[in-house]
Protein backbone atom coordinates (compact mmCIF):
# COMPACT_ATOMS: atom_id res chain seq x y z
CA UNK A 1 0.00 0.00 0.00
CA UNK A 2 1.28 3.31 -1.07
CA UNK A 3 2.18 5.60 1.52
CA UNK A 4 -0.96 8.01 0.09
CA UNK A 5 -2.73 4.83 1.08
CA UNK A 6 -1.85 4.42 4.43
CA UNK A 7 -2.35 8.43 5.29
CA UNK A 8 -6.35 8.00 3.68
CA UNK A 9 -7.04 4.96 6.03
CA UNK A 10 -5.74 6.27 8.90
CA UNK A 11 -6.79 9.52 8.88
CA UNK A 12 -9.21 10.61 11.84
CA UNK A 13 -11.24 13.73 13.49
CA UNK A 14 -8.05 15.52 14.95
CA UNK A 15 -8.45 15.86 18.62
CA UNK A 16 -7.87 18.59 20.62
CA UNK A 17 -4.08 19.07 21.96
CA UNK A 18 -3.81 19.87 25.75
CA UNK A 19 -0.60 22.06 24.25
CA UNK A 20 -2.87 24.41 22.48
CA UNK A 21 -5.24 24.93 25.53
CA UNK A 22 -5.68 28.84 27.05
CA UNK A 23 -6.11 29.77 30.38
CA UNK A 24 -9.11 28.14 31.91
CA UNK A 25 -9.63 26.27 28.85
CA UNK A 26 -10.57 21.96 29.47
CA UNK A 27 -10.98 19.01 27.38
CA UNK A 28 -14.52 17.12 28.07
CA UNK A 29 -14.93 13.12 26.68
CA UNK A 30 -18.81 12.73 26.41
CA UNK A 31 -19.28 8.98 25.39
CA UNK A 32 -18.85 6.77 24.05
CA UNK A 33 -20.48 4.84 27.04
CA UNK A 34 -22.82 8.30 28.04
CA UNK A 35 -26.19 6.82 28.43
CA UNK A 36 -27.42 10.54 27.18
CA UNK A 37 -25.32 10.14 23.29
CA UNK A 38 -28.49 7.48 22.45
CA UNK A 39 -25.41 5.30 21.26
CA UNK A 40 -21.80 4.91 21.00
CA UNK A 41 -21.00 8.33 20.28
CA UNK A 42 -18.18 9.98 21.60
CA UNK A 43 -18.26 13.69 21.86
CA UNK A 44 -15.17 15.52 22.64
CA UNK A 45 -15.94 19.24 24.31
CA UNK A 46 -13.42 21.81 24.64
CA UNK A 47 -15.11 24.11 27.51
CA UNK A 48 -14.59 27.66 29.10
CA UNK A 49 -15.59 27.04 32.59
CA UNK A 50 -19.13 25.60 31.45
CA UNK A 51 -19.30 26.86 28.43
CA UNK A 52 -18.79 24.89 25.17
CA UNK A 53 -16.27 26.64 23.20
CA UNK A 54 -15.90 23.90 20.64
CA UNK A 55 -17.97 20.07 20.20
CA UNK A 56 -16.24 17.62 17.75
CA UNK A 57 -18.65 14.64 17.60
CA UNK A 58 -16.23 10.79 17.01
CA UNK A 59 -18.06 7.95 15.38
CA UNK A 60 -17.55 4.74 13.93
CA UNK A 61 -17.51 2.46 17.18
CA UNK A 62 -20.68 0.72 15.56
CA UNK A 63 -19.41 0.46 12.08
CA UNK A 64 -20.48 -2.79 10.37
CA UNK A 65 -19.72 -2.66 7.26
CA UNK A 66 -23.20 -2.61 5.62
CA UNK A 67 -22.39 -1.65 2.12
CA UNK A 68 -19.55 -3.90 1.66
CA UNK A 69 -21.87 -6.97 2.87
CA UNK A 70 -24.48 -5.72 0.44
CA UNK A 71 -22.37 -5.85 -2.55
CA UNK A 72 -21.57 -10.29 -1.36
CA UNK A 73 -24.97 -11.33 -1.12
CA UNK A 74 -28.39 -11.65 -2.90
CA UNK A 75 -30.85 -8.82 -3.16
CA UNK A 76 -33.06 -10.20 -0.76
CA UNK A 77 -30.51 -11.14 1.49
CA UNK A 78 -29.31 -7.48 1.63
CA UNK A 79 -32.82 -6.69 3.64
CA UNK A 80 -31.59 -8.11 6.81
CA UNK A 81 -28.91 -5.96 6.94
CA UNK A 82 -30.39 -2.85 5.91
CA UNK A 83 -32.98 -3.63 9.09
CA UNK A 84 -30.19 -2.78 11.06
CA UNK A 85 -29.01 0.33 10.17
CA UNK A 86 -32.13 1.88 12.27
CA UNK A 87 -32.55 -0.67 14.69
CA UNK A 88 -35.30 0.77 16.16
CA UNK A 89 -37.09 1.75 12.69
CA UNK A 90 -36.11 -1.21 10.61
CA UNK A 91 -39.78 -1.74 8.58
CA UNK A 92 -38.66 1.68 7.14
CA UNK A 93 -35.28 0.68 6.21
CA UNK A 94 -36.30 -2.63 4.37
CA UNK A 95 -38.73 -0.56 3.05
CA UNK A 96 -36.71 2.01 1.54
CA UNK A 97 -34.42 -0.92 -0.32
CA UNK A 98 -37.54 -2.58 -1.38
CA UNK A 99 -38.89 0.04 -3.69
CA UNK A 100 -35.49 1.16 -4.75
CA UNK A 101 -35.05 -2.82 -6.37
CA UNK A 102 -38.67 -2.90 -7.65
CA UNK A 103 -38.11 0.77 -9.33
CA UNK A 104 -34.49 -0.87 -10.39
CA UNK A 105 -36.43 -3.81 -11.73
CA UNK A 106 -39.58 -2.40 -13.00
CA UNK A 107 -42.01 -3.74 -10.65
CA UNK A 108 -45.30 -2.39 -9.52
CA UNK A 109 -47.38 -4.21 -6.46
CA UNK A 110 -50.68 -4.34 -6.02
CA UNK A 111 -52.86 -2.16 -4.21
CA UNK A 112 -52.75 -4.64 -0.54
CA UNK A 113 -49.19 -4.49 -0.95
CA UNK A 114 -48.90 -1.01 -0.67
CA UNK A 115 -51.46 -0.15 2.16
CA UNK A 116 -49.82 -3.19 4.44
CA UNK A 117 -46.73 -0.95 3.73
CA UNK A 118 -48.55 2.29 4.52
CA UNK A 119 -49.39 0.74 7.89
CA UNK A 120 -46.35 -1.20 9.23
CA UNK A 121 -44.44 2.27 8.30
CA UNK A 122 -46.85 4.43 10.10
CA UNK A 123 -46.76 2.00 12.91
CA UNK A 124 -43.13 2.05 13.17
CA UNK A 125 -43.14 5.83 12.99
CA UNK A 126 -45.30 5.95 16.02
CA UNK A 127 -42.41 3.55 17.80
CA UNK A 128 -40.00 5.09 16.80
CA UNK A 129 -41.21 8.53 17.90
CA UNK A 130 -42.39 6.77 21.44
CA UNK A 131 -38.82 6.03 21.97
CA UNK A 132 -37.76 9.58 20.78
CA UNK A 133 -39.81 11.03 22.88
CA UNK A 134 -40.42 8.86 26.10
CA UNK A 135 -36.00 8.75 26.57
CA UNK A 136 -35.62 12.62 25.58
CA UNK A 137 -37.84 13.06 28.72
CA UNK A 138 -35.66 11.27 30.99
CA UNK A 139 -32.12 13.23 29.51
CA UNK A 140 -34.04 16.23 30.82
CA UNK A 141 -35.42 14.53 34.13
CA UNK A 142 -38.50 13.61 33.83
CA UNK A 143 -38.88 9.77 34.42
CA UNK A 144 -42.92 9.63 34.13
CA UNK A 145 -43.08 10.11 30.54
CA UNK A 146 -41.04 7.27 29.71
CA UNK A 147 -43.16 4.71 31.28
CA UNK A 148 -46.50 5.92 29.25
CA UNK A 149 -44.53 6.15 25.69
CA UNK A 150 -42.54 2.53 26.38
CA UNK A 151 -46.09 0.96 27.60
CA UNK A 152 -47.42 2.19 24.18
CA UNK A 153 -44.68 1.19 22.10
CA UNK A 154 -44.93 -2.57 23.35
CA UNK A 155 -48.13 -2.48 21.89
CA UNK A 156 -46.66 -1.29 18.83
CA UNK A 157 -44.16 -4.12 19.07
CA UNK A 158 -46.74 -6.95 19.81
CA UNK A 159 -48.90 -5.84 16.56
CA UNK A 160 -45.19 -6.42 14.46
CA UNK A 161 -44.49 -9.47 16.33
CA UNK A 162 -48.28 -10.74 15.59
CA UNK A 163 -47.88 -9.64 12.15
CA UNK A 164 -44.01 -11.46 11.40
CA UNK A 165 -42.82 -13.03 14.26
CA UNK A 166 -40.15 -10.30 14.99
CA UNK A 167 -40.26 -7.31 17.35
CA UNK A 168 -37.21 -5.44 16.43
CA UNK A 169 -35.47 -6.60 13.20
CA UNK A 170 -38.56 -7.69 10.64
CA UNK A 171 -36.86 -8.85 7.52
CA UNK A 172 -41.24 -7.85 6.39
CA UNK A 173 -40.97 -5.45 3.11
CA UNK A 174 -39.66 -7.85 0.33
CA UNK A 175 -38.97 -7.21 -3.14
CA UNK A 176 -42.33 -7.63 -4.97
CA UNK A 177 -44.03 -7.66 -2.10
CA UNK A 178 -44.53 -8.51 1.94
CA UNK A 179 -43.18 -11.35 3.55
CA UNK A 180 -46.37 -11.84 5.80
CA UNK A 181 -50.42 -11.35 5.15
CA UNK A 182 -52.20 -9.79 7.74
CA UNK A 183 -53.31 -12.55 10.44
CA UNK A 184 -57.28 -12.94 11.10
CA UNK A 185 -58.14 -10.50 14.28
CA UNK A 186 -54.78 -7.77 13.32
CA UNK A 187 -57.06 -4.93 11.65
CA UNK A 188 -59.31 -5.04 14.66
CA UNK A 189 -56.84 -4.54 17.20
CA UNK A 190 -54.39 -2.11 15.16
CA UNK A 191 -57.96 0.08 15.17
CA UNK A 192 -58.20 -0.66 18.58
CA UNK A 193 -54.51 0.23 19.18
CA UNK A 194 -54.98 3.83 17.48
CA UNK A 195 -58.15 4.82 19.48
CA UNK A 196 -56.44 4.58 22.84
CA UNK A 197 -53.24 5.96 22.31
CA UNK A 198 -54.44 9.29 20.92
CA UNK A 199 -55.25 9.83 24.90
CA UNK A 200 -51.46 8.97 25.17
CA UNK A 201 -50.69 11.45 23.16
CA UNK A 202 -52.81 13.75 25.06
CA UNK A 203 -50.89 12.52 28.93
CA UNK A 204 -47.49 13.36 27.19
CA UNK A 205 -48.36 17.06 26.05
CA UNK A 206 -49.64 17.34 29.66
CA UNK A 207 -46.92 15.82 31.18
CA UNK A 208 -43.98 16.57 29.16
CA UNK A 209 -44.57 18.86 26.05
CA UNK A 210 -46.03 21.98 28.23
CA UNK A 211 -43.97 21.01 31.27
CA UNK A 212 -42.77 24.57 32.08
CA UNK A 213 -39.73 22.88 33.49
CA UNK A 214 -38.86 20.80 30.39
CA UNK A 215 -40.05 24.01 27.67
CA UNK A 216 -37.54 25.71 30.03
CA UNK A 217 -34.76 23.77 29.21
CA UNK A 218 -35.73 23.33 25.55
CA UNK A 219 -37.26 26.19 23.98
CA UNK A 220 -34.10 28.17 24.05
CA UNK A 221 -30.87 25.82 23.25
CA UNK A 222 -30.02 24.24 19.61
CA UNK A 223 -30.92 26.31 17.66
CA UNK A 224 -30.93 25.44 13.69
CA UNK A 225 -32.49 28.18 11.64
CA UNK A 226 -34.05 27.67 8.59
CA UNK A 227 -30.82 28.63 6.27
CA UNK A 228 -28.38 26.74 8.18
CA UNK A 229 -31.18 23.53 7.71
CA UNK A 230 -31.36 24.21 4.31
CA UNK A 231 -27.55 24.29 4.08
CA UNK A 232 -26.61 21.43 5.75
CA UNK A 233 -29.14 19.21 3.78
CA UNK A 234 -31.37 18.02 6.61
CA UNK A 235 -34.27 16.60 6.41
CA UNK A 236 -37.05 14.64 8.51
CA UNK A 237 -38.78 16.19 11.68
CA UNK A 238 -34.96 18.03 12.96
CA UNK A 239 -35.94 19.98 9.35
CA UNK A 240 -39.41 20.61 10.41
CA UNK A 241 -38.57 21.89 13.32
CA UNK A 242 -37.02 25.06 12.06
CA UNK A 243 -40.48 26.06 10.20
CA UNK A 244 -39.92 24.16 6.78
CA UNK A 245 -42.81 22.38 5.58
CA UNK A 246 -40.53 19.04 3.31
CA UNK A 247 -41.85 15.42 3.83
CA UNK A 248 -41.57 13.14 0.79
CA UNK A 249 -44.60 11.63 1.34
CA UNK A 250 -46.02 14.81 0.35
CA UNK A 251 -43.50 16.22 -2.33
CA UNK A 252 -42.33 12.78 -4.11
CA UNK A 253 -45.27 10.11 -3.09
CA UNK A 254 -44.68 6.66 -2.92
CA UNK A 255 -46.93 3.59 -1.60
CA UNK A 256 -49.89 5.79 -2.37
CA UNK A 257 -49.31 8.30 0.09
CA UNK A 258 -50.81 11.02 -2.20
CA UNK A 259 -54.34 9.68 -1.89
CA UNK A 260 -53.94 9.91 2.80
CA UNK A 261 -55.00 12.96 3.97
CA UNK A 262 -52.66 14.15 6.67
CA UNK A 263 -50.74 17.38 7.60
CA UNK A 264 -47.01 18.15 7.79
CA UNK A 265 -46.44 19.37 11.46
CA UNK A 266 -43.67 22.30 11.86
CA UNK A 267 -42.34 23.84 14.40
CA UNK A 268 -43.78 27.10 15.21
CA UNK A 269 -41.25 28.68 18.12
CA UNK A 270 -44.13 28.73 20.45
CA UNK A 271 -42.05 28.77 23.24
CA UNK A 272 -38.83 30.13 21.61
CA UNK A 273 -36.85 30.98 18.12
CA UNK A 274 -37.68 28.75 15.85
CA UNK A 275 -35.60 25.33 15.21
CA UNK A 276 -35.21 25.41 19.32
CA UNK A 277 -34.65 21.96 20.64
CA UNK A 278 -38.30 22.00 21.75
CA UNK A 279 -39.38 22.87 17.79
CA UNK A 280 -37.73 19.48 17.49
CA UNK A 281 -38.96 17.05 20.07
CA UNK A 282 -43.12 18.58 19.56
CA UNK A 283 -42.83 17.85 15.82
CA UNK A 284 -42.28 14.59 16.32
CA UNK A 285 -45.39 14.75 19.13
CA UNK A 286 -47.38 16.31 16.10
CA UNK A 287 -46.49 13.78 13.66
CA UNK A 288 -47.32 10.75 16.13
CA UNK A 289 -51.06 12.37 15.56
CA UNK A 290 -50.81 12.55 12.37
CA UNK A 291 -50.03 8.73 11.78
CA UNK A 292 -52.85 7.88 13.57
CA UNK A 293 -54.90 9.72 11.26
CA UNK A 294 -53.41 7.60 8.20
CA UNK A 295 -53.35 4.27 9.85
CA UNK A 296 -56.86 5.00 10.22
CA UNK A 297 -57.30 5.80 6.63
CA UNK A 298 -55.60 2.54 5.71
CA UNK A 299 -57.59 0.33 7.39
CA UNK A 300 -60.91 1.69 6.24
CA UNK A 301 -59.88 1.06 2.59
CA UNK A 302 -57.30 -2.09 2.43
CA UNK A 303 -58.32 -4.24 -0.23
CA UNK A 304 -57.80 -7.70 -1.18
CA UNK A 305 -54.91 -8.92 -2.87
CA UNK A 306 -52.10 -11.58 -2.88
CA UNK A 307 -48.90 -10.19 -1.06
CA UNK A 308 -46.74 -12.23 -2.84
CA UNK A 309 -48.54 -12.20 -6.22
CA UNK A 310 -45.22 -9.90 -7.53
CA UNK A 311 -42.19 -11.66 -5.73
CA UNK A 312 -39.74 -12.87 -8.47
CA UNK A 313 -38.61 -16.15 -8.06
CA UNK A 314 -35.03 -15.20 -8.76
CA UNK A 315 -34.38 -11.82 -7.99
CA UNK A 316 -32.29 -10.73 -11.14
CA UNK A 317 -32.43 -6.78 -12.43
CA UNK A 318 -30.80 -6.10 -15.63
CA UNK A 319 -27.89 -3.59 -15.84
CA UNK A 320 -28.92 -0.27 -15.03
CA UNK A 321 -28.98 1.95 -11.88
CA UNK A 322 -31.74 3.33 -9.47
CA UNK A 323 -31.48 6.08 -6.66
CA UNK A 324 -35.27 6.27 -4.19
CA UNK A 325 -35.74 8.05 -1.12
CA UNK A 326 -38.34 7.91 1.61
CA UNK A 327 -39.21 9.59 4.49
CA UNK A 328 -38.67 7.91 7.55
CA UNK A 329 -38.89 8.58 11.29
CA UNK A 330 -35.42 10.62 11.59
CA UNK A 331 -35.89 11.83 7.65
CA UNK A 332 -34.73 11.38 3.98
CA UNK A 333 -33.23 7.33 3.83
CA UNK A 334 -32.11 6.92 0.26
CA UNK A 335 -30.30 3.67 -1.18
CA UNK A 336 -28.38 3.81 -4.64
CA UNK A 337 -28.55 0.61 -5.88
CA UNK A 338 -26.49 -0.92 -9.16
CA UNK A 339 -27.33 -3.66 -11.02
CA UNK A 340 -24.16 -5.58 -13.32
CA UNK A 341 -27.13 -7.93 -14.58
CA UNK A 342 -26.11 -10.89 -11.77
CA UNK A 343 -27.96 -11.77 -8.91
CA UNK A 344 -25.94 -9.38 -6.28
CA UNK A 345 -25.94 -6.04 -6.49
CA UNK A 346 -22.99 -4.28 -7.77
CA UNK A 347 -22.84 -1.65 -5.69
CA UNK A 348 -25.83 -0.48 -2.60
CA UNK A 349 -24.96 3.01 -1.23
CA UNK A 350 -26.97 4.26 2.12
CA UNK A 351 -27.68 7.81 2.27
CA UNK A 352 -28.41 7.94 6.09
CA UNK A 353 -30.29 10.57 7.55
CA UNK A 354 -28.47 10.86 11.13
CA UNK A 355 -25.15 10.90 9.26
CA UNK A 356 -26.19 14.26 7.87
CA UNK A 357 -27.54 15.63 11.34
CA UNK A 358 -24.69 14.74 13.16
CA UNK A 359 -22.70 16.89 10.72
CA UNK A 360 -23.61 20.52 11.91
CA UNK A 361 -23.42 19.21 15.64
CA UNK A 362 -20.63 21.24 16.04
CA UNK A 363 -22.90 24.53 14.53
CA UNK A 364 -25.11 24.17 17.23
CA UNK A 365 -23.14 22.66 19.97
CA UNK A 366 -21.12 26.37 20.14
CA UNK A 367 -21.67 28.50 22.86
CA UNK A 368 -24.30 26.11 24.95
CA UNK A 369 -23.37 25.10 28.20
CA UNK A 370 -22.48 21.60 29.07
CA UNK A 371 -25.50 20.68 30.30
CA UNK A 372 -27.63 21.23 26.81
CA UNK A 373 -25.43 19.70 25.16
CA UNK A 374 -28.14 16.47 26.33
CA UNK A 375 -30.83 18.31 25.14
CA UNK A 376 -28.80 19.04 22.01
CA UNK A 377 -27.86 15.35 21.34
CA UNK A 378 -31.45 14.37 22.12
CA UNK A 379 -33.48 16.14 20.07
CA UNK A 380 -31.84 15.21 16.70
CA UNK A 381 -32.60 11.68 17.65
CA UNK A 382 -29.66 10.00 16.46
CA UNK A 383 -28.80 5.96 15.58
CA UNK A 384 -25.40 5.55 15.61
CA UNK A 385 -26.19 2.05 13.64
CA UNK A 386 -27.25 4.03 10.79
CA UNK A 387 -24.82 6.76 11.44
CA UNK A 388 -21.60 4.58 11.49
CA UNK A 389 -23.30 1.79 8.46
Amino acid sequence: MSTTKQQLWSEEVPSFKEADLEEDEMILQMGPQHPSTHGVLRVELLTDGEVVKQARPHIGYLHRNFEKHAENVDYPGVIPFADRMDYVGSMANSLTYALTVEKLMGIQVNERVKTIRVLVAELQRIASHLLSVGTYGIDIGAFTPFLHCFRDREMVLDLFEWLCGARLLYNYNWVGGVSHDLPEGWVEKSRWFVDQFEHTIDEVDELLSFNKIFTKRTATVGIIPPEMAVSYAISGPNLRGSGIKWDIRKEEPYCGYENYDFEIPIGTAEHGPIGSCWDRYYVRVLEMRESCKIIRQALARLPEGDVHEHVPKRVKPAKGEAYLRTETPRGELAYYVVSDGGLIPFRVKGRSPCFVHMSLFHEIARGEMIADIIAIIGSLDIVLGEIDR
